[in-house]
Parts: C-alpha cells; sequence; structure tokens
C-alpha cells in the first residue's frame, strides 16, 4: 500500500462514516473503506433494501447500517466522517448542524485532492469546461505523461489513488456542487465563464460564484490560474489569483495570454512573447465556443507540455459526446446531438456554430434560469421551434415577447416525447436542413443526466426509416 493509500487508511480505520446516497463512485468507496476497517452507514431516500435493486446484495454482504425513507438524514448524527455527494445541498440544516458537532463533511473528490501526490490541473465554468478538460487531459497525453481524468466528468478519482504516481497528472473537472466545500485548489486552475446557471439549487446567484471562487481561492504559490477575459464574473476573479494569471480571449488580442489574432491564428502571448501555434483553418472542432475551449486549455498547458502536442490534437480532436455531435444525415438532414445544452448560453453556442437556420429541439427540466436571452438568438438562427418538457412553455413565452418575433416566420410546435419531438422535426425538415437538440435546459423531468436524453435522441434519430 503505496503512502497516500496509506494515509487515507489510516483517517476511515475504526471510524463511523456516513455516505449520503450510493452513487457509481459511492458504491466503489463504501466497499473501501468497509475494507480499511471503517463503520459504515448509508444515508439514502429509498425506504428499504430492497429498493436498491442489484446493490441490495452488496448491502448485506457488507453488513453496512442503512438510514433511510423521508428521515434518512437522521443518520448523519454521531458519525465522525460524512461523505457528500455532489447533488445533496452543502448548507441544508442536518449536514451543517454535523459539521458543528465536529464531524468531517468531506467528498469523494475532496479527499482525493488531500491525498493525490501528483500535480492537479482543475477546470470549472458554467459552458465549456468538459471540452477544455479533455483537450487539457489529451494534451498531457500526447506530451507523453500519464493523465488520470474525473471529477464531474464522470469517473471517480478516489479510487484511482493507488495507481497514481508523483509524475503522474491529474486532470479534473469541478461542478460548483463539488467546489462549494472544497478547502484545496488545484495547482492550474481554469475559469472558463460564469453565467446562471443551477439556480434551483443554489440559494441565490452570489452563492453560485462564490462556489466557482473555490478553485481559485485554496490555491498556494507557485500556481497558475486561466481566466475567461470575455466574462465579466471571470475578470472580476483576478484578485483571488495567487499565482501566475493569464486569460483567454477569442475577441481581443492580448499580452498575456491565449487568443485567436485577426488573421486566423491562435496564439499565446506571455513574458513579452507572443507565439502563434494553430490555425484556426486546421481545427475539427466545430463552433466558435470550441474555439475559446481551445484557448482557454492550450493557456493551461503553456509551458507544461510542448507545443507540438498542442498542435497535434488541436488539428485531430473531434470533440466529446452529446457536444454538436452529429448523427446522422437522413433524406438529405443533418442530426446534431448537442445535449449538453442545459442552460441558455450553451445552446446559443450550439446555434451559433451553424451558418444556416435550423430546426431547434428545446425544453425540459426548470432550472429557474432567464430565458429572455435566447430569445434573440431563436428568432435569428432557428426556423423551426420545437418544444418540450417544463421549460417549453418558458422558452415560448420569451420568444414570442420579442420584439423581432412576429417578422421573423418562425414556426413553434410543442411535442409531449422525444420521439414525438423528433418526429415534428423530421416533418418540418427538407433537404439540406439541420435538426439540433439542444434543449437550453436540464434532463431531470424525464432523464437522469443530458447523457441519457442526448442517447435516446440518437436511438430515435438512427431507427428512423
Amino acid at each position: 500500500m503505496q503512502k497516500e493509500q496509506q494515509q487515507l487508511a489510516e483517517l476511515v480505520k475504526g471510524k463511523k462514516v456516513a455516505f449520503i446516497g450510493a452513487g457509481v463512485s459511492h458504491k466503489t468507496l463504501i466497499e473501501e473503506f468497509v475494507g480499511l476497517g471503517a463503520h459504515v452507514t448509508l444515508c439514502d431516500k429509498k425506504n428499504s433494501v430492497d429498493d436498491f435493486g442489484s446493490y441490495a446484495e452488496t448491502i448485506r454482504r457488507l453488513g453496512i447500517d442503512l438510514s433511510l425513507g423521508e428521515h434518512y438524514m437522521d443518520g448523519f448524527r454521531g458519525q465522525d466522517i460524512i461523505l457528500r455527494t455532489p447533488g445533496f445541498e452543502y448548507y441544508q440544516k442536518p449536514l451543517q448542524d454535523a459539521i458543528a458537532a465536529g464531524t468531517l463533511v468531506t467528498s469523494e473528490v475532496e479527499l482525493f485532492f488531500d491525498y493525490c501526490p501528483c500535480e492537479i490541473v482543475g477546470v470549472t465554468g458554467s459552458d465549456g469546461k468538459t471540452t477544455t478538460t479533455t483537450l487539457i487531459s489529451k494534451f498531457y497525453e500526447a506530451a507523453g505523461r500519464k493523465v488520470h481524468l474525473g471529477g464531474n466528468i464522470g469517473a471517480a478519482l478516489l479510487p484511482m489513488l493507488p495507481d497514481v504516481a508523483p509524475e503522474d497528472v491529474a486532470v479534473v473537472e469541478l461542478s460548483s456542487f463539488q467546489l462549494i466545500s472544497m478547502r484545496k485548489s488545484p495547482k492550474i486552475a481554469v475559469v472558463t465563464n460564469v453565467t446562471p446557471n443551477h439556480l434551483d439549487h443554489h440559494k441565490d446567484m452570489q452563492e453560485y460564484i462564490d462556489a466557482k471562487r473555490n478553485i481559485l481561492l485554496h490555491q498556494v504559490p507557485p500556481c497558475r490560474e486561466v481566466l475567461g477575459y470575455e466574462n465579466d464574473i471571470t475578470r472580476s476573479m483576478v484578485p483571488d489569483c495567487k499565482g501566475k494569471q493569464v486569460w483567454f480571449t477569442r475577441l481581443h488580442d492580448t499580452d498575456n495570454g491565449a487568443f485567436l489574432r485577426g488573421d486566423g491564428m491562435l496564439c499565446m502571448a506571455e513574458d513579452g512573447v507572443v507565439t502563434p501555434f494553430l490555425a484556426q483553418k486546421d481545427i475539427k472542432l466545430r463552433g466558435l465556443h470550441n474555439i475559446e475551449n481551445l484557448l482557454a486549455a492550450a493557456a493551461a498547458v503553456w509551458g507544461e507540455v510542448p507545443i507540438e502536442a498542442i498542435q497535434k490534437v488541436g488539428s485531430t480532436f473531434t470533440g466529446v459526446e452529446h457536444r454538436i455531435e452529429p448523427v446522422r444525415v437522413l433524406d438529405g438532414v443533418t442530426y446534431y446531438n448537442d445535449s449538453i445544452g442545459t442552460s441558455p448560453t450553451r445552446t446559443i453556442a450550439g446555434l451559433r456554430s451553424f451558418d444556416q437556420k435550423v430546426i431547434l429541439i428545446a425544453g425540459g427540466y426548470d432550472k429557474h434560469i432567464p430565458y429572455e436571452p435566447l430569445a434573440p438568438e431563436v428568432i435569428a438562427h432557428v426556423k423551426d421551434l420545437v418544444l418540450m418538457g417544463a421549460t417549453g412553455p418558458r422558452i415560448e413565452k420569451a420568444v414570442c415577447e420579442h420584439p423581432d418575433f412576429a417578422a421573423s416566420g418562425l414556426t413553434i410546435q410543442h411535442a409531449d416525447t422525444m420521439q414525438h419531438a423528433v418526429e415534428l422535426a423530421r416533418a418540418a425538415a427538407q433537404p439540406g436542413d439541420i435538426i439540433i437538440l439542444s434543449p437550453a435546459s436540464a434532463s431531470f423531468d424525464l432523464y437522469p443526466n443530458f447523457e441519457v436524453r442526448g442517447r435516446e435522441f440518437k436511438k430515435i434519430v438512427n431507427e428512423l426509416k
């Protein structure tokens, strides 16, 4: 057992540890913590052990205690450690009461930060963080480094700990839910942008901004911060930076960071030297927002990897699933899956990626964010709008109340299901048209996450005759 794993074992051995929920990462860790000698309690809204399906057998085998049902948070009392899942609101009173009583409240990603022996690069933001995180990981891989990729991007990091060596690099996507309680920051921190999001979960916009700032607040020099220049909130984070702060921007030249030059070259300016490193025409990623993601990723690794690694990845990488992902061409109509469009700003970026008006499928779960900014973009970039879900009427209201709607010729239809939405979109399409799923909304009204939503859309489209 390596040193860091030994330290984790010393933390949990003989301790009373409560896990909130049995998600994918917690299922792995519960078994590990029992093996390390912890007395584990699983706290979950489910009413009985049988409600856990196939995991019920593991619960019985491990002999863990259960605190279930309406009063599942009663299980927080008397614990030495509580592992919070990102979806559990940090400021709920039972959790704060446990902290006041001396319980260590932490999470899988926080424990990884505590014990990780290698350099950590962290990325957060309202939009663009998954593509930026993925690009950074591929830059390091192209440079020959062993990369541990995880966090909000899908893979739990703490179970990787036994395989992490000091010379490796961990590249971590961090959501506001993960950051809100963190007390350690990565050596290299990227904040792509901050726009209204998750306001159904956070008390207000300020709490959301403060959660994002945690990626910077606990850095220890020498460190690096990459901030989006075009976003007012990220620009305001400069006083939080403790190391070498650089910008990324698509719209301005800068003498401190990565930018898109007027001649179409992506450049890096640092220490008085401007280095062109990639031509925009050679980039395979669709959309101007992805130019920004490339600039952010390059600014993060500049000086850490050879320029050749950045050039190789930048000219070959075609994107991440559910992000303006081509699905198929049928009857001359091209279908795209942009299910990552969980907010208006994401959908706006997707719409701007095309040089023609599209047929848009939008709507979903309501996160209580404003849709007025989406309205002019829909009018400018959409010919037919198919709406579904709880936000469908809200999007329609914002679009119809815009002064340019009457003259736009935009048609609006409503669908009950994804199947219905695809059928309506297909019926409205002519050869040469583009149909894109980019909901500007979360998925939780019908799907557990945007990935499941995107895969259902792709399945339906691929089964069309």
